[in-house]
């Protein structure tokens, strides 16, 4: 089995910020917040969040922050939701929570919930249930879930579950792993997972392994190693993580590698990206890979970080 090269991959994430002007950066100027989140995760699992500078990321991702309490995804970009909870976790990495206007930014999230329960992602109003996911593990780390019905959420997402045991993101949509990691997470924060089929669910997860070892979002799809993350923290909430196989997972993760220049791709030998080389370090952390920190299934956040938030205040 290949090695995980944690200093190549580490080198990768920290050229990405610097090349402003590359293809890359520029098309993912509006979710720069996101990118963020994706590579400084990364970096804190692999031990190597020291390289940054706190002080100037803080700064910059408070500067994303809307008059509405919301955050966009760069600087002067429309709120969302989808980059708040990014800004949120990026000040978690840095024990920063605290510099935020809680109250703003909570009634910011709590004023897109519905009365059916389900969320909008921002003031157009576009329903998802991962819009539900975002809110309510938003809210969790700011320790403001009273803000919110919390009952009709959960009543929103179960109404999302199908056949299957897989969730949509509306009522009636078909069964994607994205989307059952965000129901299943929702449900995992809430103390709502009694809602999940288990067994039915794990089923349908396990069966997202092909013989390359890699996971797919849906039947006859092809491996990508962002599932990595979304199938296996699903099974990893409803125990069931033992169903698939582990080994060849892990090499299928290390054969998407950029072994000189670093970063991790969808697939063997495809072009590298910060989302991927996060899912990737991600689904490896899930594994138990030597040498990386242990990530929280649910809050996508380094395990020591969800106790300081939860158990230390």
């Amino acid at each position: 089995m290949g090695e995980l090269n944690i200093e190549n991959h580490a080198r990768y994430i920290l050229s990405v910020e610097k090349k402003k002007n590359s293809f890359e950066s520029v098309v993912m100027e509006h979710l720069r917040l996101n990118g963020a989140y994706w590579g400084l995760t990364a970096l804190d699992i692999m031990g190597k969040l020291d390289a940054v500078d706190q002080d100037e990321v803080v700064s910059w991702v408070m500067q994303c922050q809307d008059e509405s309490g919301g955050f966009g995804g760069n600087i002067g970009h429309d709120p969302h939701v989808l980059y708040t909870l990014s800004a949120i976790q990026v000040l978690a990495l840095f024990d920063k929570i605290d510099i935020l206007d809680t109250k703003k930014v909570s009634n910011y999230i709590a004023g897109l919930q519905n009365e059916d329960g389900s969320f909008s992602g921002d003031m157009w109003g576009e329903v998802d249930t991962r819009f539900s996911y975002i809110a309510l593990c938003s809210l969790a780390l700011l320790n403001r879930l009273d803000k919110i019905n919390v009952e009709t959420a959960v009543k929103y997402i179960v109404s999302c579950k199908n056949l299957d045991g897989g969730f949509g993101c509306t009522p009636g949509a078909e069964s994607h792993a994205g989307q059952i990691f965000c129901c299943v997470g929702a449900l995992a924060i809430t103390g709502a997972l009694h809602h999940v089929d288990k067994d039915l669910l794990g089923w349908w997860l396990c069966e997202r392994q092909v013989k390359s070892g890699g996971l797919n979002g849906r039947p006859e799809k092809l491996p990508d190693v962002c599932y990595s993350w979304w199938v296996l923290s699903s099974l990893i909430m409803i125990d069931r993580v033992h169903w698939i196989d582990k080994n060849k997972l892990v090499q299928f993760i290390l054969d998407c590698q950029d072994k000189e220049n670093g970063g991790i791709s969808d697939r063997p030998d495809d072009a590298v990206d910060v989302f991927h080389t996060y899912f990737g370090v991600a689904g490896l952390s899930l594994l138990e890979y030597p040498g990386l920190k242990a990530i929280d299934p649910a809050y996508a956040l380094p395990v020591e970080v969800v106790n300081r938030i939860f158990l230390l205040k």
